[in-house]
């Protein structure tokens, strides 16, 4: 695994220990030798986990859409820095550079970005492995969630733990260098026999 599309928050969370985590994370990806991909902005967890990785004497890919740029704040410091004209242009960027996708704590973007890129590993669309780094229990409830889709035979159980979760980093990326897509599903459809 050569690198890693983060998807997290512009900003910091209301305790500490978000930055700590993200920046925890940074370090883990240089300890491996590992690039961070991520939306290439300076403020927030975001910001921490680049900085982390920079400081270490890691590689970071950021990738901003252009009407962000001031707005998030983009990282001077960054290796590369990709400036797209749109969110799906980056996310789309993030997809193809990333051979795997984390997800840090954030809001609904942040989720929003981590459930295309699960839905497509679901579908058979990539073979990648999506994480949650659940810093401070931040992902229980989505986790409880999963669970109960399965639960309720809406998520099938090899779907659900393709969601690898990990309050540590290195668990996490030890689960990464791990994984084994499943089968993607299929569905057949009984044609009705005519006289």
């Amino acid at each position: 695994m050569k690198k890693i599309a983060v998807f997290c928050g512009s900003s910091n969370g209301a305790a500490d220990i978000y930055r700590e985590g993200a920046k925890s994370l940074g370090k883990e990806l240089v300890r491996r030798n590992i690039t961070l991909v991520y939306g290439g902005a300076s403020v927030g967890i975001m910001g921490a986990v680049a900085d982390s990785v920079l400081e270490a004497g890691g590689h970071v890919i950021g990738i901003i859409p252009s009407f962000l740029e001031n707005r998030e704040i983009s990282h001077k410091n960054l290796s590369e820095l990709i400036i797209v004209n749109s969110m799906h242009e980056r996310k789309a960027k993030m997809t193809e550079l990333g051979d795997g996708f984390i997800a840090l704590p954030g809001r609904p973007g942040t989720l929003e970005e981590f459930f295309e890129m699960f839905t497509w590993a679901q579908l058979g669309l990539h073979n990648k492995p999506c994480g949650l780094l659940n810093i401070n229990s931040f992902y229980d409830p989505l986790v409880s969630l999963f669970n109960h889709m399965s639960a309720e035979q809406f998520l099938h159980e090899k779907y659900r733990t393709m969601a690898l979760v990990d309050t540590d980093p290195k668990g996490l990326l030890d689960q990464f260098s791990t994984y084994e897509p499943p089968t993607q599903k299929t569905y057949i459809i009984e044609e009705k026999q005519t006289r």
